[in-house]
C-alpha cells in the first residue's frame, strides 16, 4: 500500500479518536502522541514493503538461476521411425573431429618383402602443362584440361596425354608415399580413362559451361553419412567434394561428413533411413541392402571378376538398374557414385593360402552371404563377425582368417595379427550417393544442378586416385610386414568355379528364382553375363557362354583363365 494512503488512514483514525465524547464516569483519556503514532505507522509500512521486496527479489533470482528443462535429443539411432520425418531445421550431431586418415605405425618387417613394389619415375610436385596446338587451344575443353593438368581436377581427353593426370593428390595419403598419382599407375589403369563412362562424366560435369549461381543468402546444411570415415572414399568427399560445393555455391551449401557408427545407425537400414529422412544424404553400400533388394547382390558375386577392369565394366553397366531401384524405394535423388578404391579383397591369416586345399576347415570371417558361399565352396568355415571384432578374434586365435579390402585391413592394423594376405578377389566397387527427397526439393534449382555437376567432378577425381590406390593399398600392407601370397592359375580357376557353381546359384535361390526375381535375372543376363561368360537359364541352371562384351569380348571364360 502506498505510503501516502497509510499516512492518511492513520490521520483519519486519530481524527475520529479525537472527536469521541467521553462519559462523565470515564476517566479522562490520555492525550494521544500524534507524532509518535504516525512515526510508528510509517516504520511498520516500511518493514512490510521491505519484506515484500525481499520476497519478490528471491523469486526472481530463483527463476533466473533455476535449470532449464533438458531438450529431448533427436533419436538418431532409431532405424525404423514411426513418427513424422525429422524436421530438416533440427541440427545434426557434429562429428567428433578426427584425422581422416589415421597414421599407422608399421611393425618391423619380419622377412624380406616378397613382391618388389614398382618404382615410379621421380617427378616434381607440379607437372608442367602440356603444349597444345592452336587448334587444341581453340577448344574450350582443351583449355580447361590444360589449366587443370598436373593435379586435382585434371582430366583426360582421350588424346594419349596420360601425363596430364600425373601429379599430387588432393590429400597426401590418397597418393603414393610422396603424395602423388604417378605415371606408371595411370598407365596401368588407362582403361578407366578410355571408357565411355569416364567420357560421360566429363559431359555431366559441364566443365566448360557450368551452371550459373543465381541463388543468394541461402543457408543449407546437409549431413552425409559415409560407410566409414577412415576409408579413402569418405576422406575424398571431405577433402574434395565438400569444399568444392561450398566454394561453388558461395558458402550457401555446406556438406558435413560423418559415418554410420558416429550416428549410431546401422548400414542394413540405409534405404529406410534415407526414405524417412533420418539420413539427409548417404552412400548406399549394396552389400548391406541386398537381402531386402536382391538386385544389389549383382555387385558382389565373388570370383566372377578375373581383374578390376571386368568388375568396372560390370559396375558401369548396372548403374542405371540399381539407381532405378533406389529411386523407387526411397524417392531419393541420385547424386553420384562414390568409388571405393584400393578395395581388392584379401584373406588375412597366419597361414599362407595359395591352393584350394589350403582352405580346408579354416575358420574365416565373412561379411556377406555371397562371400560365405565362395569361402565354403573352397572348404573354409565361413562365419560372420563384426568388423570391429576381427582384430581381437585373429589375435586370440578365435578365427584363423578374415576377409576385407586392402585399405580397410591396413587402417584396422590387421598386419599386426596376421602374417599373410592371400588373394586377391578383385573388386572395383562403388557406393551410390543419394539425397533425401524432401531435402532435395527444398534446394533451389541452380544449387541442385551445381551439386550434380560437382558430383561428376568428384567421380572424375576419384577415378584418377583409384589408379594409385589400387596399387598402394596392397603395398602398404606389405611394407607393414605382411607377405603377399598371390593366387596362382589353379586358385584362379577354383575361384571362378566357386562363383559359377556356388555363389551365383545360391544368390538365385535367395531371390527365389525361377519362381521370383525374373527382372533381376534379366539384368544379370543382359548386363553381367555377357561380360563374364555366364548365363542363367529359365530353370535356374548356370551355364558358360562366350564373352561378347567388356574387356575380354570374343573369348570364353576358359580362355581368360588360361584353361
Amino acid at each position: 500500500m502506498p505510503k501516502l494512503a497509510l499516512f492518511l488512514l492513520a490521520c483519519a483514525g486519530l481524527a475520529i479518536l479525537a472527536c469521541t465524547t467521553p462519559t462523565p464516569t470515564d476517566p479522562p483519556p490520555p492525550t494521544p502522541n500524534v507524532e509518535a503514532t504516525v512515526a510508528a505507522g510509517i516504520a511498520g509500512t516500511r518493514e512490510a514493503e521491505a519484506a515484500i521486496e525481499a520476497t519478490v527479489a528471491a523469486r526472481v533470482a530463483a527463476t533466473v538461476t533455476a535449470p532449464r528443462p533438458t531438450a529431448i535429443a533427436w533419436p538418431t539411432a532409431t532405424p525404423w521411425p514411426t513418427a513424422a520425418p525429422r524436421p530438416t531445421e533440427i541440427p545434426w550431431p557434429t562429428a567428433t573431429a578426427a584425422p581422416w586418415i589415421p597414421t599407422a605405425t608399421p611393425r618391423p618387417t619380419r622377412r624380406p618383402i616378397a613382391t618388389p613394389r614398382p618404382t615410379p619415375t621421380p617427378r616434381p610436385v607440379a607437372t608442367p602443362r602440356p603444349t597444345l596446338t592452336a587448334a587444341q587451344l581453340a577448344s574450350p575443353l582443351a583449355r580447361y584440361a590444360a589449366e587443370h593438368a598436373g593435379g586435382p581436377g585434371a582430366i583426360y581427353l582421350g588424346d594419349g596425354n596420360y601425363e596430364a593426370l600425373v601429379g599430387p593428390a588432393v590429400y597426401p595419403e590418397f597418393g603414393d608415399d610422396d603424395g602423388n598419382v604417378p605415371l606408371y599407375a595411370i598407365q596401368q589403369h588407362r582403361w578407366l580413362f578410355e571408357s565411355d563412362y569416364y567420357r560421360g562424366l566429363i559431359q555431366k560435369a559441364r566443365l566448360t559451361n557450368p551452371t550459373e549461381l543465381v541463388s543468394s543468402g541461402a543457408s543449407i546444411r546437409i549431413q552425409h553419412a559415409c560407410i566409414d570415415r577412415n576409408l579413402p572414399s569418405c576422406g575424398h568427399m571431405y577433402a574434395y567434394f565438400a569444399p568444392n560445393v561450398l566454394e561453388r555455391t558461395n558458402g550457401q551449401v555446406e556438406i558435413e561428413i560423418s559415418s554410420f557408427s558416429e550416428l549410431d545407425l546401422h548400414l542394413v537400414d540405409t534405404m529406410q533411413l534415407l526414405a524417412y529422412g533420418t539420413l539427409q544424404m548417404t552412400e548406399i553400400a549394396s552389400g548391406y541392402s541386398d537381402y531386402e533388394y536382391p538386385i544389389f547382390g549383382i555387385r558382389y558375386l565373388w570370383g566372377l571378376w578375373p581383374n578390376r577392369q571386368t568388375h568396372y565394366a560390370v559396375q558401369t553397366k548396372i548403374f542405371d538398374a540399381l539407381e532405378q531401384v533406389i529411386e523407387e524405394a526411397t524417392g531419393a535423388q541420385i547424386l553420384f557414385n562414390n568409388w571405393v578404391v584400393g578395395n581388392d579383397n584379401f584373406i588375412f591369416s597366419r597361414y599362407r593360402l595359395e591352393n584350394p586345399g589350403d582352405f580346408q576347415n579354416l575358420k574365416t570371417r565373412s561379411y556377406s552371404s555371397a562371400l560365405s558361399d565362395w569361402l565354403n565352396y573352397m572348404g573354409a568355415d565361413a562365419r560372420f563377425i563384426e568388423y570391429a571384432e576381427v582384430y581381437t578374434s585373429l589375435e586370440r586365435g578365435i578365427m584363423d582368417a578374415a576377409v576385407t579390402g586392402a585399405n580397410p585391413g591396413f587402417w584396422q592394423r590387421w598386419y599386426e595379427v596376421a602374417d599373410y594376405m592371400s588373394g586377391p578377389l578383385y573388386n572395383f566397387n562403388s557406393a551410390t550417393s543419394a539425397i533425401n527427397k524432401k531435402v532435395w526439393e527444398n534446394i533451389p534449382a541452380d544449387l541442385q544442378q551445381i551439386l550434380i555437376e560437382e558430383g561428376a567432378k568428384h567421380e572424375l577425381e576419384a577415378l584418377r586416385l583409384a589408379a594409385i590406390q589400387n596399387i598402394i593399398a596392397l603395398q602398404r600392407n606389405i611394407d607393414a610386414g605382411l607377405e603377399f601370397a598371390e593366387f596362382g592359375p589353379e586358385m584362379r580357376q577354383a575361384s571362378f568355379e566357386a562363383a559359377r557353381d556356388s555363389v551365383v546359384p545360391n544368390w538365385l535361390r535367395r531371390i527365389g528364382y525361377p519362381d521370383e526375381g525374373q527382372d533381376t535375372v534379366a539384368v544379370f543376363n543382359d548386363k553381367v553375363g555377357p561380360v563374364v561368360g555366364l548365363r542363367v537359364e529359365p530353370d535356374g541352371s548356370v551355364v558358360e557362354v562366350p564373352i561378347t562384351q567388356g574387356p575380354h569380348a570374343g573369348k570364353t571364360a576358359a580362355e581368360v583363365l588360361g584353361r
